[in-house]
């Protein structure tokens, strides 16, 4: 066991875990931050999404170790009462469908806009590629993203 110190949503946390273990079960089962989500445990589908120092990763298959003195973002990071300019778009689009992997994908497109304040449909598809919606919301997504765009041009409100 490794005791291991960063900062999560801008709290510092220390957790004592095999320095190997998958960031994705320390946020979840030490750190009781459930908003990230399993999916396929290779990096394939992206609903384990976090930011690290401001880059999107997957943090299941991210060794905790690796973030040790470092600031990880999780989809409960992006503000406390669903202002970020993501989760009020995602709110208006109503994109989730079943919602399993909407904060993986939440994580990706705020990932993108901190990047590119006004992304074209081109940059969305390079950017969400990653990210897969067994139900096929990519449509409502994109729609989200750019109007997450807007939201965030008018200063954060919709």
């Amino acid at each position: 066991m490794t005791l291991i110190a960063f900062t999560v949503n801008g709290k510092a946390v220390s957790v004592e875990v095999e320095s190997d273990k998958p960031l994705l079960w320390v946020l979840r089962e030490d750190l009781g931050l459930t908003g990230t989500k399993y999916g396929c445990g290779i990096a394939i589908c992206g609903c384990c999404t976090v930011h690290l120092g401001g880059d999107a990763i997957r943090s299941c298959v991210t060794p905790v170790s690796r973030v040790a003195g470092k600031q990880v973002t999780t989809v409960e990071g992006l503000s406390n009462d669903l202002s970020h300019p993501v989760q009020q778009a995602w709110l208006d689009v109503q994109v989730p469908q079943c919602g399993y992997c909407q904060s993986g994908q939440m994580m990706s497109a705020a990932c993108l806009l901190a990047q590119k304040a006004n992304p074209t449909d081109a940059d969305i598809d390079a950017a969400m590629s990653a990210n897969l919606c067994r139900c096929g919301t990519y449509p409502r997504i994109r729609r989200a993203i750019h109007k997450a765009a807007e939201i965030a041009a008018k200063g954060g409100r919709r």
